[in-house]
């Protein structure tokens, strides 16, 4: 396990990690004898995104042909476009200009809709009404968000459903985050963010002044979380509480004071209970 990519390699190895619109494994197997940037830390997969999406944008639509733009979508820089087949796209408005948007098959955006490229929403994916999208943002697989996303990658299965602000942040997968949550991605200070490293055990200076949620695998946050700039939380933490988040909240926390351990076995009961909303049950694996 590589610590440092904390907490999205606690649940899957690295080539299983989404940046971009295909996961690293996907890319090598796309590019057969290329070798595809290597992330570091999670903080990672939202600096380079942009010019993920970009290249495969271009693997995925090369020599293809993309599915008509309805009548009702207002466009600009239509050729920047791809559209798989069984999408649902309804008097919404979507913007090439600054990079390219990709709208996996079966995936629905609804109306009111606002976005901007870069952008990807893989297959399933349901942008609701009224949401407005920034580039550089992924949408995994089976995702459902709305509210306000900027520089964001949700790696799939995961919700951000309503009204609230996630920007320069990582979700992974069957996360949940509540109506009205939003994250802080910058200090008033504008400074340096320090975020946690589970390599080192520690904070470390990221380097960068602009970073938000980094949540780990099954983890879900109640209404009206307010995430701390740079907030590193493990897999399969319940949270919920009041004011700003701790900085760093550790793997089965219940509550964001990390005080209280989320018991196991009901841990897989709660687990099993959401992978049912989306017609699916626990894996072998996740039973292990």
């Amino acid at each position: 396990m590589n610590d440092e990519l904390f907490p999205f390699t606690l649940t899957r190895p690295m080539q299983d990690i989404r940046v971009g619109i295909l996961t690293i494994k996907e890319k090598q197997a796309a590019y057969l004898k290329a070798n595809p940037q290597i992330i570091s830390y999670p903080w990672d997969i939202f600096l380079v995104n942009d010019r993920e999406i970009r290249e495969d944008f271009k693997t995925i639509t090369t020599g293809r042909q993309s599915a008509s733009i309805p009548a009702t979508v207002q466009t600009v820089n239509p050729g920047n476009i791809f559209i798989e087949e069984g999408t649902t796209l309804s008097h919404c408005i979507i913007n090439a200009e600054n990079g390219p948007v990709y709208i996996g098959k079966n995936a629905e955006i609804m109306e009111g809709s606002l976005i901007r490229g870069p952008f990807a929403l893989c297959e399933r994916g349901v942008v609701k009404m009224g949401t407005k999208i920034y580039g550089a943002t992924t949408v995994g697989p089976y995702s459902i968000v709305g509210g306000e996303i900027k520089n964001s990658v949700i790696f799939g299965y995961s919700n951000k459903a309503h009204d609230g602000y996630l920007g320069d942040s990582v979700i992974g997968e069957w996360c949940n985050l509540g109506a009205g949550t939003s994250n802080s991605n910058l200090k008033n200070t504008a400074a340096d963010i320090r975020i946690w490293s589970n390599g080192q055990n520690d904070f470390v200076n990221a380097g960068i002044n602009k970073c938000g949620l980094i949540m780990g695998d099954y983890s879900r946050a109640a209404i009206n979380t307010s995430f701390n700039t740079g907030t590193v939380v493990g897999v399969c933490c319940n949270i919920f509480g009041t004011g700003l988040t701790p900085k760093f909240i550790p793997s089965f926390s219940w509550g964001a004071d990390a005080v209280q351990k989320y018991d196991f076995d009901r841990a897989m009961k709660d687990i099993a209970n959401w992978k049912k909303l989306k017609k699916h049950d626990l894996t072998e694996q996740e039973k292990t």
